[in-house]
């Protein structure tokens, strides 16, 4: 398939083969069709002939050149397929999209530090599964570890310690290698309705872009869990523009990575 690709990559030899297409023809006439000399023609018929595209055969005093439509079927279908797996995932380019015009927009806004600083979110979910369980989601480290990154980022290190003073940390790295960390502290919990952590994000020199404080309350109603995640942010300087643009987008994100893990009933 490679190799049809590359073949049919060349203008000159597409319209050889579109013009092949309606019927066999020979070198010199698909010569004066495409405004090529002769021995050009015949190099790019011998590329499309490797390619398997195309086949000759005589015809009388006369060698002529036929497409060959098996090759030109897969292809099609190949395309087809990956036309179909672009639309599947046309969300996920959405994504990307709303990441890069929120970013442009707090590139406008982020003038001077404490920009963004008092920012509120409001993440809310419907899990198929009882509070217990998705409190063990948050709290035990494996668990988290699971479903706490967007796609295409892997986790080193995550844990929220469900007492006070416990330590929150989420160390993640990107596909190039880049590392990502947070740390911070557990200031509230009670199982296993409601935690309460601060954690900031840090640069590559350990300095903090910003805090977040997060509230985690999970209310059980029959055998579900409504899950509310209030977040404030502060101590927001210049550089957390990326960060805080990404917030809406990744936490809704990982959320859905955690309905993915529980079962959802609705968002």
């Amino acid at each position: 398939m490679e190799e049809i690709a590359a073949a049919l990559g060349d203008g000159a030899r597409w319209r050889i083969v579109e013009l092949l297409a309606e019927r066999p023809r020979s070198v010199g006439e698909l010569a004066e069709l495409t405004g090529l000399r002769q021995p050009q023609t015949t190099k790019h018929l011998q590329t499309l002939t490797r390619a398997g595209l195309v086949t000759v055969f005589p015809l009388g005093q006369r060698r002529v050149y036929a497409v060959e439509q098996a090759p030109i079927a897969g292809l099609a279908r190949r395309l087809r397929e990956l036309a179909e797996t672009i639309a599947t995932h046309e969300d996920e380019r959405d994504v990307v999209e709303r990441y890069r015009a929120a970013i442009e927009i707090e590139s406008l806004a982020a003038e001077r530090d404490r920009w963004a600083d008092g920012r509120t979110f409001s993440f809310r979910r419907v899990l198929a599964a009882p509070r217990d369980v998705i409190w063990q989601q948050w709290v035990d480290p494996d668990r988290l570890a699971v479903w706490w990154v967007p796609p295409s980022m892997t986790i080193t290190d995550c844990r929220l310690e469900p007492e006070p003073g416990g330590r929150a940390v989420l160390d993640y790295r990107d596909a190039e290698g880049r590392r990502y960390r947070s740390e911070g502290v557990v200031t509230a919990a009670k199982a296993p309705g409601r935690l309460v952590f601060d954690l900031s994000v840090l640069d590559a020199a350990g300095a903090v872009s910003f805090t977040g404080r997060y509230d985690l309350t999970l209310t059980e109603d029959r055998d579900q869990t409504l899950l509310h995640l209030a977040l404030t942010i502060t101590e927001t300087t210049v550089a957390a523009v990326p960060f805080i643009a990404g917030i809406d987008t990744g936490w809704r994100q990982v959320l859905d990575n955690l309905a993915d893990a529980v079962g959802t009933i609705e968002e």
